[in-house]
């Protein structure tokens, strides 16, 4: 059934019956949660899909970051990025860390890797880069960076899901990858996420905090959350991840349909096309000069809305300017980041968005031009 309103993404799902089918043996077994065979064969199949090492999932993206950090006994400044959604940032905030924010490069909106150096400290103990609207950040260089400095990397690879970089697994990088499995993204479980680690002596932290601290059945030895995925949605992971290859090929036509509409125009800016990844085609954005298109992301975001296409100012506003964060930093520090923030709009983009709604939204954005 068709949406009143095109909203900026819309959640992937399998056929009824093969859920109903996936879910079929939980009202057999009765076993709900707790690491139970639907959990197991989910992390089973996810780690030869990523092509990582390990994996652990988790309740939601956002637990993964924060348990990943806790697990990694983090103390002091943590090296981010502002533009991002708010859980990279709480997370580190929420473990007690000082977030120290590098601004990003204008090209593909990652962090500015020629700037982190100038921001460590002898408390700097991390660094936190965020892959953005699919684009994966400069890897070898903060590979260098954290060896030098012997810092550990943590990268937020929330908008990856499936890519790969020089044909290996993104989740692979780091000392821990962290994916959301939210309804919102390329690839979800309704809820949850996970993180990809090398380390055994930190999977077994994280999965001791993500259960409680619990160790075994008889044993308590560590403070620990409440993080664990249910069965319902490793069930709907199962089932998605059955069809992500072709969702992805997809969501890469919606895209070569749009920039064959927008690509090349003055005073757009659309999304890079980066050498050696493999992308999953996750988000849609596009920056908007006002100095030279003529109009604002503010006014083509309003416009839209007026024909019921929901767009999102995706990411806006900058972490580092919420009210929860009043007078603690300085965005001016990160202009890159502001000045983007305030020109960046993501376009909806889902593998059946139909061509002709994303003729009907490039119209709408090309008639607002002022020549």
């Amino acid at each position: 059934m068709q949406q009143d309103k095109i909203l900026v993404t819309r959640s992937s799902m399998p056929a009824l019956e093969e859920y109903i089918d996936e879910i079929r043996d939980i009202w057999d077994s009765h076993r709900l949660t707790n690491m139970g065979p639907k959990h197991k064969k989910f992390q089973a199949e996810l780690l030869k899909y990523l092509g990582v090492a390990n994996i652990e999932l988790l309740t939601n993206g956002h637990m993964a970051l924060e348990l990943s950090m806790q697990a990694l006994n983090l103390q002091g400044e943590v090296i981010t990025t502002p533009f991002t959604f708010a859980s990279t940032t709480h997370a580190i905030v929420r473990n007690g860390l000082e977030p120290v924010f590098c601004d990003i490069n204008k090209q593909d909106f990652t962090i500015d890797v020629t700037k982190i150096e100038e921001l460590i400290t002898d408390r700097t103990c991390a660094i936190v880069p965020v892959h953005v609207y699919g684009n994966i950040c400069n890897i070898e260089e903060i590979e260098r960076i954290a060896q030098k400095y012997e810092l550990k990397v943590i990268y937020d690879a929330a908008h990856t899901f499936g890519e790969t970089y020089k044909g290996k697994g993104i989740g692979s990088f780091g000392d821990v990858s962290c994916f959301s499995f939210h309804a919102t993204k390329v690839f979800h479980s309704i809820e949850g996420g996970a993180a990809c680690y090398k380390d055994v002596e930190f999977g077994a932290n994280l999965y001791k905090l993500k259960n409680f601290g619990i160790r075994n059945a008889e044993i308590v030895d560590g403070i620990g959350a409440n993080a664990k995925m249910n069965e319902f949605c490793a069930a709907m992971g199962l089932c998605n991840l059955r069809h992500i290859d072709e969702d992805i090929a997809k969501r890469k036509k919606v895209v070569e349909h749009y920039r064959s509409r927008l690509e090349g125009i003055e005073g757009v800016q659309l999304n890079p096309v980066q050498e050696n990844v493999e992308s999953n085609y996750a988000y849609f954005p596009i920056v908007f000069d006002a100095d030279i298109y003529g109009t604002t992301r503010d006014e083509v975001f309003e416009a839209l809305a007026k024909v019921g296409i929901g767009a999102r100012k995706y990411f806006y506003p900058l972490t580092n300017t919420f009210d929860c964060f009043h007078g603690e930093y300085n965005a001016n520090l990160t202009p890159n980041a502001l000045r983007i923030a305030k020109q960046v709009l993501t376009l909806p983009l889902y593998g059946d968005l139909p061509f002709e709604v994303v003729d009907k939204i490039c119209d709408v954005i090309l008639n607002l031009r002022k020549r």
